[in-house]
């Protein structure tokens, strides 16, 4: 070693012993220690993790090239909303809002920030250096293409061994989890009334299958179970095909067969297939288009030469659309991005796209005139301005004259801003005076605007508070904390509706896996364990897949990186919702799979 190389490695260790120092100084900040900064900062604790953070950041330093500025960039970004998430969530968590005054959050960003992207850059080397080993392992060894025929058995088996698996879940919660809205989606179909509410393609199915099967049978329960089945089988048909995919892609067989497992018996898997809220159908709908997307991007001349996968494309979006509204925002956002990334192939590409739309208004047009169903309801889409007002006006009585409080009472009652959730806008969106609103938008919109020029903070936080629960890994799902539903009253946890609205009732075949799904629903049983919590967690997920989708653009693995774009977009459609539930990103767990799949195999 010569005298610059040694200088170069004592700088680098200098910085590392600064930045190790500094991250753990910073390191409460990402806790939820309630104030109570003792039990970090008086530990032994404390030390271990200053030791551990100056050897990492200092091997890293010394071993990653310190010229990329690619991917300093994109893992300086990764790093620096990762760190926001956590500084932020933190205190939502702790105390419902962030102080952008505190000295300490400022501080603390950019520290914790440059620990991170350390870290990452190192990592993402890491994981270089392994697909450079796999990559010359491949060369000594090939695996046999299977059998067309061994393949449909496998495809086969696959399908009825996951359908076998949840089985005796359905008994156990038989006859399903029929929750989330179930009870009027079903009386639309009952009493003839249709709303555009909720996507009639689905009220039509579920209440369809539900009131066939009770004239029959005289059971409404068993409506409901036939339903479940009716799903069941789809979303087994979707996961047939996903492992086949992955099959075809030469993913190897371990990461398939813990892939079926995984789908099988892994219980937020099992819960959501069970249940008759859309999020299953949309999911699966969603799932199946980016298998489209993937074949669209990584082999795309061979895609637009094939009516099978275009017809395949167009059949997924339409039918995500259909399940669930954002997913036509969401799509609607990639549209650009295709048309942009295909442009070798624009004219089909623009093609697609144009009969993808065209097919989804014929068919929601239609069957609302078909059926009479009625409209107008804005608070769907208003759900974080109203939430901001209600927010403001609780907290902030000041920001609104005289004129601006009989204003808003137009549109919001004081009986329902007084109901304000900062976790749930449920309890004041469903009082929101629809007809007042559309009868004079842009007045209700400058009482918004106006109100938001005096207290920006106030709406911000409003808007963190009712969504952070999608981008902060240790949020406990407790949103509808004290609701009274129509068997039990929610607890220290909401993670799922466990629930048989009427006209069914919970008539379990296996009363202990009943109770064990019960406790997994309602209670915060699965969050007392370290690491496999995170499994449950729609943050922790969230930013596993921000991970990777920020190593695959590292990597220019663009073909890649267009099919999560998707996924992004319909992560950013719910952050404007009404607030944060593991069903509206249901695909973090359907998707999972896939997602280790690209990272691992990169299909």
């Amino acid at each position: 070693m010569n005298e610059n190389e040694f200088g170069i490695k004592m700088k680098l260790s200098t910085v590392a012993f600064l930045l190790a120092t500094a991250g753990t100084l910073c390191f409460p900040q990402v806790l939820n220690l309630k104030e109570n900064t003792i039990g970090f900062t008086n530990s032994i604790f404390a030390v271990f993790m200053w030791l551990l953070c100056l050897c990492a950041v200092n091997r890293s330093l010394q071993t990653i090239d310190l010229h990329n500025r690619r991917g300093w960039t994109i893992a300086g970004i990764l790093s620096g909303l990762f760190t926001a998430a956590m500084l932020f969530g933190v205190r939502l968590d702790a105390v419902g809002n962030v102080n952008f005054k505190d000295w300490k959050l400022w501080v603390s960003l950019p520290v914790l920030t440059c620990l991170f992207t350390v870290l990452v850059r190192k990592f993402w080397d890491f994981l270089g250096g392994m697909e450079g080993r796999k990559n010359r392992l491949a060369k000594h060894i090939r695996m046999p293409e299977a059998p067309q025929r061994a393949a449909k058995y496998a495809n086969l088996f696959t399908f009825i061994f996951m359908i076998v698996c949840w089985l005796p879940v359905l008994l156990a919660v038989y006859p399903g989890f029929f929750v989330y809205d179930a009870q009027d989606e079903w009386l639309q179909v009952a009493s003839r009334n249709f709303n555009t509410h909720h996507p009639l393609v689905h009220v039509l199915m579920l209440g369809g299958i539900i009131c066939a099967v009770h004239k029959v049978t005289d059971s409404y329960n068993l409506g409901i179970a036939c339903y479940m089945v009716v799903q069941m089988m789809i979303v087994s048909g979707g996961f047939t095909y996903l492992l086949s995919f992955m099959r075809r892609r030469k993913v190897s067989r371990g990461v398939r067969l813990l892939s079926l497992l995984y789908f099988a018996f892994f219980p937020v898997i099992v819960m959501f297939t069970l249940c008759s809220a859309k999020d299953a159908l949309f999911t699966v709908a969603l799932l199946l288009l980016l298998l489209a997307l993937l074949d669209m991007g990584s082999e795309e001349q061979q895609f637009f030469t094939s009516n099978r996968k275009m017809l395949f494309f167009v059949l997924s979006a339409v039918a995500m659309m259909l399940f669930r509204k954002n997913g036509v925002y969401a799509f609607a956002v990639m549209v650009p991005i295709l048309l942009v990334y295909h442009k070798q192939n624009l004219k089909k590409t623009g093609l697609l796209i144009g009969m993808i739309f065209l097919a989804y208004f014929v068919i929601n047009t239609g069957l609302t005139v078909a059926f009479h169903a009625t409209g107008g309801e804005n608070q769907e889409i208003l759900t974080v301005p109203i939430q901001q007002l209600a927010r403001t006006y609780k907290f902030n009585r000041e920001a609104f004259e005289q004129e601006d409080i009989d204003t808003l009472h137009e549109i919001l009652p004081e009986e329902a801003l007084v109901l304000y959730n900062p976790k749930l806008s449920d309890p004041v969106k469903v009082r929101f005076q629809n007809e007042v609103f559309a009868a004079d938008k842009s007045k209700y919109a400058g009482l918004w605007l106006r109100i938001g020029l005096k207290k920006p903070l106030s709406y911000i936080n409003a808007w963190l508070v009712n969504s952070y629960g999608f981008w902060y890994p240790d949020t406990v799902i407790d949103v509808y904390s004290g609701n009274t539903v129509f068997t039990f009253t929610y607890g220290e946890s909401s993670y799922f509706g466990y629930e048989v609205e009427e006209p069914g009732f919970r008539d379990s075949k296996i009363p202990w896996l009943d109770e064990a799904y019960r406790k997994l629903a309602l209670e915060i049983s699965q969050e007392k364990i370290p690491i496999y919590s995170m499994l449950y967690s729609p943050g922790g997920i969230f930013w596993c897949i921000a991970f990777v989708f920020a190593y695959m653009l590292y990597r220019r693995k663009y073909n890649i990186v267009i099919p999560y774009m998707m996924v992004l977009t319909v992560w950013l459609t719910v952050l404007l919702g009404p607030t944060y539930l593991p069903r509206y990103v249901l695909i973090f767990w359907y998707g999972l799979p896939l997602f280790a799949a690209m990272l691992l195999e990169e299909v």
